[in-house]
């Protein structure tokens, strides 16, 4: 089995209706396809029952978290990679499964590009940076929709933390990438549309998510390296804010 696809759930049948379809519509048939439901009362279980043979595993019953949805789905994957499309998240067409593993590609993380629904019709295109270092690392993070990681990595290295509640498969790439040299390729292509309403997303949760990455950081690099990282961050602001300004003026001519 070259890959699993897990995806979690929670009251979100319209969103879990348009994951599922995308998935189940895929060319590429070298792969199981798994759905962690956390006890919906809206429905969801119904279009669950509706797909049913195209589920290689089903659950519906209450978890602690995102990450304890997505670590239950881990349990019963048998796939070489797994790729976590939660619920709401969608692949872009039908051949992009397909398109990726024909690259015929080894290293242990790959990742591509994602297309962001922002909401009132607009849809962008994020690129990922071309190579992972500590730097990108500490500025953002590998997008989860748009990354197939090897199963193994998890036998490895242990499965998410669920001591965290929005940073966890953030805190498992510094685990994988930054402390035991995980290998990564980046694939120039978009995979998945992200919706912008996942739990991170949420401005309620960005004090919270600040935190945690805090915590991730004092777990992993020296208050040296957090100093070092913190400067240059800092320097790309300005500059950013520089160029920024002298467009302004140039268009005032």
């Amino acid at each position: 089995m070259k890959l699993s696809v897990i995806t979690i759930n929670y009251n979100d049948k319209t969103g879990l209706e348009k994951t599922i379809s995308s998935v189940i519509s895929q060319s590429f048939i070298d792969l199981e396809f798994i759905v962690i439901d956390g006890g919906s009362s809206d429905g969801s279980i119904d279009v669950i029952k509706k797909y049913e043979k195209h589920l290689a595993y089903w659950c519906s019953e209450k978890d602690s978290g995102i990450y304890n949805a997505q670590n239950k789905g881990l349990k019963v994957a048998k796939g070489e990679y797994c790729l976590f499309l939660n619920s709401g998240d969608f692949l872009v067409n039908k051949k992009i499964i397909e398109k990726v593993f024909s690259k015929n590609l080894s290293e242990d993380i790959l990742y591509g590009d994602m297309m962001v629904d922002w909401g009132m019709g607009k849809v962008t295109l994020e690129k990922m940076h071309k190579q992972i270092s500590l730097y990108e690392m500490y500025i953002d993070t590998i997008w989860h929709p748009v990354t197939f990681i090897k199963r193994v990595l998890f036998e490895k290295f242990g499965p998410y933390d669920e001591r965290f509640k929005i940073v966890a498969d953030y805190e498992f790439f510094f685990r994988a990438i930054i402390e035991n040299h995980a290998s990564t390729r980046h694939i120039s292509i978009p995979v998945s549309v992200f919706g912008f309403n996942g739990l991170s997303s949420l401005p309620e949760n960005k004090s919270s998510e600040k935190e945690e990455r805090i915590i991730v950081w004092k777990k992993y690099l020296s208050e040296y390296q957090i100093t070092l990282l913190e400067e240059r961050l800092q320097i790309d602001i300005k500059n950013k804010k520089k160029l920024f300004n002298r467009i302004i003026n140039k268009l005032k001519f």
